[in-house]
């Protein structure tokens, strides 16, 4: 399997995006960027709490019940499917290198990567893209990334176990720029920032000139909250999945007595610390890029919709900051209710970043 940066085609693909607390599989369908895109069919289905831990599968068989589910949910016919990899086994590097060619630098690519990978080249996935090059320098920029085979292998068995075909395996951060650069002008003067958060990983890519500048996953995101609001309330997993998400109490009663100010307070810590880690990454850019300032960050993903979320991150890092839309240039969709597709949106820029690769891609 062979990794790929952002691309952009009339062919298509499942974009299948298994997280580690639901499963999202989505369908589009595609002419031209300028002529937007329609959903064709989309599917979710949760996946138990301890499925996936850190980015290790620990329970496949309940992993591949949620990507059928969310298949059948969708009633989704295709079976060819892009996947998206993320965590502490995905290596991304922007490295500048001696100007030489495609195929010279695909004969010197395990090299390579063992100057700049902390991983033996043995065991991961490589792949790579010029983002640029300076001929009267003789330097080129290039970008690195490099998988654990292990993580790709988990992901492919899992996929072929659901019955459908594993044709590509990206990276979640490049599948949530895929998305953006479908639905918004690009402005070649503006470095944003994009901010995944996941329920056990954020990704944060940001972009200069089109091209990723810096990349990090870190290991937290939207399920402290869950765990935080259970142990302030002393309910279960799924109860206080339930009001992280603005739902009713269970079906016992259990938490109708719930104190408003202990559910803000939970979630006013969780934030603060994921706020702060997504910080301390954005400002290491900036201390490492001293003529590139983030004009803006784009945030997605379940954590980002926590009430209030997008607003305290504004304030705590002093940078313009918005929900990213991934269906702000989706044609009209017969068979979709506007309001649900509104409030799945910022749950969705990895899997419709997915779909929208080229399938020769």
């Amino acid at each position: 399997m062979k990794f790929s940066l952002p691309s952009f085609g009339k062919s298509s693909l499942v974009g299948l995006d298994i997280g580690s607390s639901s499963v999202k599989a989505v369908e589009i369908s595609t002419k031209s960027r300028d002529k937007g895109f329609e959903i064709k069919s989309l599917g979710q289905a949760a996946l138990a709490s301890e499925a996936i831990v850190q980015g290790a599968f620990l329970n496949s068989s309940a992993i591949v019940d949620s990507i059928r589910e969310a298949v059948e949910a969708g009633k989704i016919s295709s079976t060819d499917v892009a996947a998206a990899v993320s965590g502490h086994s995905v290596i991304v590097k922007r490295v500048n290198l001696p100007l030489m060619t495609r195929e010279e630098l695909e004969d010197q690519i395990q090299w390579e990567g063992e100057q700049y990978i902390p991983f033996d080249v043995n065991e991961v996935n490589l792949d790579f893209q010029i983002l640029g090059s300076n001929e009267e320098e003789g330097q080129m920029d290039v970008l690195l990334v490099a998988a654990k085979k292990d993580l790709i292998d988990d992901y492919v068995q899992v996929i072929r176990e659901a019955g459908l075909n594993p044709v590509a395996i990206d990276v979640a951060g490049f599948a949530v720029q895929n998305a953006f650069e479908m639905n918004y002008e690009q402005d070649p003067e503006a470095v944003t920032a994009l901010v995944n958060i996941g329920a056990q990983v954020v990704n944060i890519n940001v972009l200069r000139n089109g091209s990723p500048a810096f990349t990090r996953d870190i290991m937290t995101g939207g399920a402290q909250y869950t765990e935080e609001i259970q142990k302030a309330l002393s309910i279960s997993y799924q109860e206080a999945e339930r009001i992280k998400l603005g739902g009713t109490p269970g079906e016992d009663g259990r938490v109708q007595d719930v104190i408003p100010q202990e559910v803000e307070q939970a979630v006013r810590n969780v934030s603060d610390t994921v706020i702060g880690e997504i910080s301390r990454s954005l400002d290491f850019f900036a201390a490492t890029s001293a003529d590139a300032r983030i004009t803006r960050v784009l945030l997605s993903g379940g954590g980002a919709k926590i009430s209030g979320f997008v607003s305290t991150f504004a304030q705590r890092t002093g940078l313009e900051s918005d929900l990213l839309n991934p269906l702000a240039h989706m044609l009209p969709s017969k068979g979709f209710d506007a309001q649900y597709l509104e409030n799945m949106g910022p749950l969705l820029p990895v899997a419709i970043g997915l779909a929208s690769r080229r399938l020769d891609g």
